[in-house]
């Protein structure tokens, strides 16, 4: 969603690297690019203004002038102002101290409200509660009925006694599901409500008669991120008209700018509290502003990343995993391969994971042109191998990769390729886990071409004298070093370099061993 945004303030920042100090020109010149990229992000003109301020002010303070690194502090300051108008911290649900939590969903139609209900619902039970999804949205057709659908899939019951498509009283039956939770022991109400336009007064008035029906803990106002600049109108028609404590944003995986989400909670004062970036049920969490602020600037979010890992990730798998690759579990074979891989799938595209590591912005267009269904194609190359095959890969001869190729219907090159890679990945991962250091990079520990480059001596064997003996680059040592040589040879060869020791009879000590005749001339 943010691309375009951090594509021009990775531009702007690019500028100011390799200057030791920042002019007022430099100044000036950065806060006119940040202000064009916002402005092009769809941010809202006032919030523009006030970052744009803010970030020329500090930029011209004590901070930046005194700093070893003048670009990477204004990209420190530039990253701070975002986390302010994002929200600033992350703002947390608040729980009713007695009886059930109630939440309550309005926004516009189509902003996403019936769909998000659910993940919200997922998202609650895995915290450990027990939530009621309500059908309040008797309006839209079929939308009681969409709700139910999730509900079953989320695993949610859901409370809908009127069948919507435009009967039934949504504040009766909001009423009515707060007893519902109360009887059947759920701990959250999550109250579904029509969507409506902001110039709807019939309408809003309805969510305003819901909320004071059932005087919910916390509103949610559910806006779709790709608006633009209409967000913040719409956030204050509903601001004014119903209330809400808190922002939710949908389809953050969407081309748009991503101006809403930078605009509403400066504009409104309320926090952007969750976001929903997939069409999955289980592609929603927490709205962390610190974290959005750094995928903006192209620092990944790699906590968001070990999060989401930790959840879909077997610990038990990976230690045995860890144990193979270090040794100590046997060897790690291709059927470990395929477990690592479809516990990496549960983490959702691979895309999505690499673009939240730091950098990955300037492989933005291979990530986007990257082909999901690779993946499928080495699990049926893997499949179609036998047990043994899998468990030994070594024994994929020639005819055994035909076999496989013609299994699977891919070529005999994608399988050999496919157990290359293997091959060498297994190497690099074995030698990483024993504390080897990545192979082939020199200067790191336990790697081959630590001396130097190709065609080059190690450091070691650098000048050296006749008959391969080390000679010392100072002239003082060299010629100690000469005489001692001059001495030894003097002593007839003891190896022991002892002058006043007496030369070896290399003849007479062949005579006294008995050794074959002429076999002294092997001992001089």
């Amino acid at each position: 969603m943010f691309a375009t945004l951090s594509d021009r303030l990775a531009d702007t920042f690019k500028n100011l690297r390799g200057k030791g100090r920042l002019s007022e020109a430099d100044i000036d010149a950065t806060a006119r690019e940040i202000r064009i990229a916002l402005l092009e992000a769809d941010v809202a003109l006032p919030v523009v203004k006030e970052f744009v301020a803010a970030v020329k002010e500090r930029a011209r303070g004590e901070e930046v002038s005194g700093a070893l690194n003048p670009a990477q502090q204004v990209v420190k300051i530039v990253h701070e102002e975002l986390v302010g108008i994002l929200g600033g911290e992350t703002r947390r649900l608040r729980y009713a101290k007695t009886g059930p939590t109630v939440i309550m969903l309005a926004g516009l139609q189509g902003a996403g409200k019936t769909t998000l209900a659910a993940k919200l619902a997922l998202w609650l039970k895995e915290q450990g509660k027990t939530p009621l999804l309500v059908a309040c949205d008797l309006q839209r057709p079929n939308a009681v009925n969409q709700l139910q659908v999730n509900g079953e899939r989320v695993g949610v019951p859901v409370f809908a006694p009127e069948p919507g498509n435009g009967v039934g009283d949504p504040v009766s039956v909001a009423r009515a599901s707060i007893e519902e939770a109360k009887r059947k022991l759920h701990d959250v109400v999550i109250v579904d409500t029509a969507g409506r336009l902001g110039v709807d007064a019939e309408l809003m008035q309805q969510a305003a008669d819901i909320r004071d029906a059932v005087q919910p803990d916390e509103v949610l106002f559910v806006v779709d991120a790709m608006i633009g600049q209409d967000a913040v109108t719409t956030a204050q028609a509903f601001l004014e008209g119903v209330g809400y404590d808190a922002v939710v944003l949908t389809k953050l995986d969407g081309d748009a700018r991503g101006g809403a989400a930078l605009s509403i909670a400066s504009i409104t004062g309320r926090p952007v509290m969750f976001a929903s970036n997939g069409e999955k049920l289980t592609d929603f969490d927490l709205f962390h502003p610190d974290r959005m602020a750094s995928r903006i600037l192209d620092m990944g979010d790699v906590l968001t990343l070990i999060e989401q890992a930790e959840k879909a990730f077997d610990a038990e798998q990976a230690m045995k995993a860890a144990d193979k690759l270090s040794g100590k579990g046997g060897e790690f074979t291709l059927v470990d391969f395929l477990e690592q891989m479809q516990q990496v799938r549960k983490l959702g595209s691979m895309s999505k994971i690499m673009g939240m590591l730091p950098g990955m912005g300037q492989f933005r267009d291979q990530l986007e042109n990257f082909d999901e269904r690779e993946i499928d194609r080495i699990q049926a190359i893997i499949y179609s191998m036998t047990p043994a095959e899998r468990q030994n890969p070594k024994m994929i001869d020639g005819s055994r990769r035909q076999r496989i190729a013609k299994g699977c219907g891919r070529t005999v090159t994608d399988v050999n390729q496919l157990v290359d890679r293997f091959f060498e990945a297994r190497k690099m991962m074995t030698q990483l886990a024993r504390g080897g250091g990545m192979p082939g990079m020199p200067g790191m520990p336990g790697m081959p071409g630590m001396g130097g480059g190709k065609g080059r001596k190690p450091k070691q064997q650098q000048k050296k004298g006749k008959g391969g003996k080390r000679v010392s680059g100072n002239p003082a040592k060299a010629a100690q070093e000469k005489e001692a040589a001059k001495e030894k040879a003097a002593a007839g060869g003891n190896p022991f370099g002892n002058p006043g020791a007496e030369p070896v009879d290399y003849e007479k000590a062949a005579a006294e061993l008995n050794l074959p005749k002429d076999f002294s001339k092997f001992l001089k």
